[in-house]
Formats: structure tokens, C-alpha cells, sequence
């Protein structure tokens, strides 16, 4: 009977949505812009970055993804990062066909192939359960949604995880791969040889988990891997989070 708050910016909804979130917030999501990496979609900020062959970042001149190419639609942090948490965490499903339109629209300018398998990011059966769902297969079919035309095919048993796996917060590059290696395998190789597949997550950070799951598949005999996420966390991005954490604590910034 009372009307309810954005569940970010806590102000009135004064317009009737499913989605519990204001337009000025949604708003506030915009897609990336500036040099980004021509392989793994992560920001840059030096233009010495440049190659003959395109813009490339130094983790991949120094070594190669498993993945052909990998696009975001935003970065990780502000309004999205609240998002996704909602529908992440707080089982706010409504939020689903709007992460969808986002990745479609960073997909939009992508030189993909006719005929994709569509491959969600496979969670732990453990974690599946206690969550509900797995956000990465109810994006990447509401992503199908917005697809023009059928040509693109959803996998969700072929990939499978075989074991849990801890946190990759606060590791370094080699401990996430460290961590990721070996907890996911491939089910059904069969389906997979030759085709060209579409591997969808809702967040990518440093491309590990991505990595791991494209060199499974390639090994599996898939044709050729591609990566598309709604959010990347960039260098930007973790800056100001990293600011965000140490002002409470009494620490000064420069000007």
C-alpha cells in the first residue's frame, strides 16, 4: 500500500516497474569507453599500448588468453555492481532480462560466428543450491531473448564444475589460477568439437576463471572460444574501491 525505495539510492519509486531500482540510477550505468584491450576488454590508460595488430594490455602481450576476444558492457563498480549484486545475492530476478539487454548490446559489435554454442560459466552444485540459480545461465538466457534470430545454442551440460573452489578475492594472478585449475571439465566433447562457443559470466575480473573454462573447452575440441560478461572490473574501478576502503580507516589522499 506504501509506495517502496530504489534499492540503491533508497529514494521513492514514484514509477510503477517490476525492476526495484529508479531511472536516475539505471541511468548512471553506462557502457565502456576509451582503450580497451582488443582481447580481453580490459581498460587501458597508457596510449603506448597501441600494436600493429590492434590495442593490446600487458598481461596479454606477455601472454596469450585462451579465449579469442573478450567484450563487457560496463565496468564493475557503482550502480551495475549494485545490480548485479541484487540479482546475484538477493534473488532479484527481475533484473535478469535487463542484464540480458546489456549483453546483447556489448555483444552488438562483436565479429561472431553464425552459429554459436551459448556456454554459461558453471557453478558448484553446492553454491547452485544455496543461491537457487545460476546467474550466469539465467543472463545468458535472457540474452537469447534479445537475439534476432535462433542461429545461437544453449549449452548448459557440456561444461560442468567439478569441484568448488575459494575465493578469488584478495589473490594474486597466480593463486587464481592456481585455484581454478581443474575444477571444471567437459561432459559431452562430442558436442563441442568444431564449434565455435560464446562463454558467458556476469562479472569478469582477471579473465581466470574464463581462461580455465576456454582451455577445457579448446581442449575438448571446441573450434574457438569468445567471452562475454555484463561487468569487467578495470583498473579504474578498483582504484576507487581501494580508496573507498582505506577512508574510513583515517587514511588521506594526495591532491
Amino acid at each position: 500500500m506504501f509506495p517502496s525505495g530504489c534499492r540503491i539510492c533508497r529514494q521513492t519509486l514514484t514509477i510503477v516497474s517490476l525492476l526495484p531500482v529508479c531511472p536516475v540510477c539505471l541511468g548512471k550505468i553506462v557502457p565502456l569507453e576509451g582503450l580497451l584491450c582488443r582481447v580481453c576488454g580490459e581498460k587501458i590508460f597508457s596510449p603506448h599500448a597501441q600494436a600493429e595488430d590492434g590495442i593490446l594490455c600487458g598481461s596479454c602481450r606477455r601472454a596469450a588468453p585462451r579465449f579469442r576476444q573478450a567484450v563487457s558492457y560496463g565496468a564493475y563498480d557503482g550502480v551495475l555492481r549494485e545490480l548485479i549484486h541484487l540479482f546475484k545475492y538477493n534473488r532479484t530476478r527481475t533484473a535478469g532480462p535487463l542484464l540480458g539487454r546489456m549483453l546483447a548490446s556489448a555483444l552488438s559489435g562483436a565479429s561472431l560466428r553464425d552459429s554459436l554454442l551459448l556456454v554459461p560459466v558453471p557453478l558448484w552444485k553446492g553454491r547452485r543450491t544455496a543461491r537457487g540459480f545460476n546467474q550466469a545461465e539465467a543472463i545468458a538466457r535472457a540474452f537469447l531473448s534479445f537475439r534476432p534470430s535462433g542461429s545461437i545454442q544453449l549449452d548448459t551440460s557440456s561444461l560442468i564444475r567439478t569441484r568448488d573452489t575459494a575465493s578469488q578475492i584478495g589473490l594474486t594472478r597466480r593463486q587464481r589460477r592456481a585455484n581454478v585449475r581443474g575444477a571444471f571439465a567437459v561432459a559431452d566433447a562430442e558436442k563441442l568439437r568444431g564449434r565455435s562457443v560464446l562463454l558467458v559470466d556476469d562479472v569478469m575480473t582477471t579473465g581466470t576463471t574464463v581462461n580455465e573454462c576456454a582451455r577445457v573447452l579448446l581442449r575438448s575440441g571446441a573450434r574457438e572460444v569468445f567471452v562475454a560478461t555484463v561487468a569487467r572490473a578495470t583498473k579504474e574501478a578498483g582504484s576507487a574501491a581501494a580508496m573507498a576502503v582505506a577512508a574510513p580507516r583515517g587514511v588521506q589522499g594526495h591532491a
